[in-house]
């Protein structure tokens, strides 16, 4: 480990957890959009209650981590920057809208690129360029003037708050909050008779918990070097693209290694399902919708601090504030996104 870069051993906790992320895609059929669209409109709630699966492992994972000392999820910026309730929402709606018109959030496209569709590197792209358009390019005084951000004056958490109030150990929270995603999930009688399914979401909640003892070990490795992480796909992007370009001396980081890892394990779920090919967009107006609503993700991912994986995953299972609000509004967004393509197909 002395031999390494810092940055190159956080690529590397990312690049394992993002190849076991790509494959929970590709082989248990973990998908945002795909798990709103079945269940709201395809009237199969499977990979809806998938996600309870992935929140209750990694939120029970990552709390009794924490308690062994090989995480501290507190340190995560979800609870270091001061919660804006209003950038949740709005980002949160914004990010949804546009995963409705561009088919796909930022970890699906990338899911979806490993499986040869050509039109999602584009979404990729796209989500990555908007992010620092907004983090750190032109948007970023408008996005400072209207949602400043400051430091938070302790964990800003759900099992945190518990444990100050009652004087009990974060862990017991977690272990409810987490015993009742398991509930919620496996209550669903079809979900119960998939147990591929359920086997790949609880491989990628321990691919985030993963994630964040890689981290938060690697952060006092380095004295703060590196930050404590979890997968999150919209600034990440930008940064891959970035890293991309122009290399640094510090090693890639925490956020290429993720998203390589959730390419190379798309690629290697598309190849053991013979499904990998080639794909690319014939309809010039459907492109358009791709992009605009890319764009629509890389600022609204930005200004929720953070994605449906982001957010709807990663903060989650630290219990953060945010998570619940953010997760909503995406969720909102989207179905407006959703209910206004299927009336634009109906005839009149």
């Amino acid at each position: 480990m002395e031999s390494l870069p810092a940055g190159t051993l956080a690529a590397i906790v990312g690049l394992v957890g993002g190849i076991v992320l790509g494959l929970a895609a590709r082989l248990g059929e973990f998908c945002t959009l795909g798990a709103i669209e079945a269940a709201f409109y395809g009237e199969d709630q499977r990979r809806l209650r998938l996600w309870g699966v992935v929140l209750g492992t990694s939120i029970i994972g990552i709390f009794a981590a924490a308690a062994l000392g090989w995480a501290d999820p507190a340190a995560s910026f979800y609870h270091t920057i001061g919660w804006n309730p209003l950038a949740s929402v709005l980002g949160g709606l914004l990010f949804g809208y546009g995963m409705a018109m561009a088919g796909n959030c930022g970890f699906g496209a990338l899911v979806r690129f490993g499986g040869g569709d050509l039109r999602s590197l584009v979404v990729v792209v796209v989500i990555g360029i908007f992010a620092f358009v907004t983090l750190s390019g032109p948007l970023a005084p408008i996005r400072v003037a209207l949602f400043a951000q400051s430091p938070s004056e302790g964990p800003q958490g759900f099992a945190h708050l518990f444990a100050d109030l009652s004087g009990l150990p974060p862990l017991l929270f977690a272990l409810i909050a987490g015993g009742g995603a398991f509930t919620w999930a496996l209550g669903h009688r079809p979900l119960r008779r998939s147990p591929r399914q359920i086997c790949w979401g609880v491989a990628a909640g321990l691919a985030v918990v993963w994630c964040f003892v890689g981290t938060s070990l690697l952060a006092e490795y380095s004295f703060g070097e590196i930050g404590v992480e979890g997968p999150s796909f919209t600034a990440p992007l930008g940064r891959t693209i970035l890293y991309a370009m122009t290399s640094s001396a510090g090693g890639p980081g925490f956020s290429v290694g993720v998203v390589a890892g959730v390419l190379a394990g798309a690629f290697i779920g598309s190849s053991i399902r013979h499904r990998f090919r080639w794909e690319a967009c014939e309809d010039p107006r459907e492109l358009g919708r791709q992009i605009s609503g890319a764009a629509m993700m890389g600022i609204g991912g930005t200004l929720a601090l953070g994605c449906s994986i982001g957010q709807g995953i990663s903060a989650m299972s630290t219990l953060a504030y945010s998570a619940p609000v953010t997760l909503g509004a995406i969720l909102l967004g989207a179905l407006v996104g959703l209910r206004r393509l299927i009336q634009g197909f109906q005839p009149d």
